[in-house]
């Protein structure tokens, strides 16, 4: 059989026609869904990501719930603490007493220094300098380890002693204490 010229002609148009076809279907529709999907799957585990982060948060959230009565509790216990007032009107007087109790007299208290208590929202902390002129050995150290043991929210963050020749038993002491306060 012959193929006349019309004929191959129309299969030649029929197989560009056919390639063109192949062409759009590759190009013109693969192509963009095959981008979509690639951009999908991206999208996909950056919603994964967002949804693990925000799982976390929640548990996070539900211990904070959860723990919230104790951490009420301790900060009522804290508050008990506190006296009310300001601190430079009743921590000089608690320290003069009781270095007091341990015939320590000599006794001067300021605060050097005040900021925010980062852990716990609406208190501050104040650093003290308590300068004792004269002091024995024994009785300071006992009088210290009550400050340490009696006052919970105060603690005793340097300890300096001075001698001189002149009176070898009694030494000047200057100590700095931290201590936790309403704001």
């Amino acid at each position: 059989m012959k193929l006349g010229k019309d004929e191959i002609q129309k299969i030649c148009l029929g197989g560009l026609m056919l390639i063109g076809l192949l062409y759009c279907y590759f190009a013109m529709l693969l192509g963009p869904l095959g981008t979509g999907k690639a951009a999908n799957e991206k999208k996909t585990e950056e919603f994964r990501a967002k949804i693990t982060a925000a799982k976390k948060e929640l548990k996070q959230k539900q211990d904070m719930e959860a723990s919230a009565p104790q951490h009420a509790l301790v900060l009522k216990q804290i508050n008990a603490l506190i006296p009310d007032g300001s601190p430079v009107a009743w921590f000089p007087v608690r320290v003069t007493e009781l270095f007091k109790q341990y015939g320590l007299d000599r006794t001067t208290t300021r605060v050097t220094q005040e900021a925010p208590e980062k852990e716990l929202a609406g208190y501050k902390r104040l650093t003290w300098g308590v300068e004792i002129t004269k002091a024995d050995f024994a009785p300071m150290a006992e009088a210290v380890a009550s400050f340490e043991n009696n006052e919970l929210l105060a603690e005793i963050s340097a300890v300096q002693i001075e001698t001189t020749l002149d009176s070898i038993g009694t030494q000047r002491v200057l100590l700095t204490v931290n201590n936790i306060v309403k704001q």
